[in-house]
């Protein structure tokens, strides 16, 4: 995708990226790519999971209603691709906030990918290194 890797290639230190589920808000202020097709297609997950050989992450947010809204199979899928990006970035933290202080951080970001996940607060913000 065109657009998705001329946003990818602007990222600098310290910027962040939002990558979304199906439902997230639109927001005006930054760019979005939505690479949605269907409801699941593409997951967050294989979308971080793509990212992980050229996009190194310090810090990844997440609402905190992740945890107790999904079952175990969601919250192993998203263990595992986080842990992808440990290998580039070994002191990598993952924050989770309530959903709503989630997304106050959403309008600093460089732009937002969406996708056709309908995990429920499966959102995320990553941080570049």
């Amino acid at each position: 995708n065109p657009d998705l890797l001329e946003l990818l290639a602007r990222i600098r230190h310290t910027n962040t990226l939002v990558i979304s589920d199906w439902a997230f808000p639109y927001w005006d202020e930054i760019e979005t790519i939505d690479l949605s097709l269907t409801k699941g297609i593409p997951l967050i997950t294989d979308l971080l999971t793509l990212l992980h050989p050229n996009f190194k992450v310090g810090r990844i947010w997440q609402a905190e209603e992740f945890l107790t809204t999904n079952p175990p199979e969601a919250l192993l899928a998203y263990d595992a691709a986080f842990d992808g990006f440990k290998r580039l970035s070994p002191q990598l933290e993952v924050t989770r906030l309530p959903h709503v202080e989630l997304k106050c951080l959403v309008p600093q970001a460089i732009g937002l990918i969406r996708t056709g996940d309908p995990t429920a607060y499966g959102n995320v913000i990553l941080e570049s290194v």
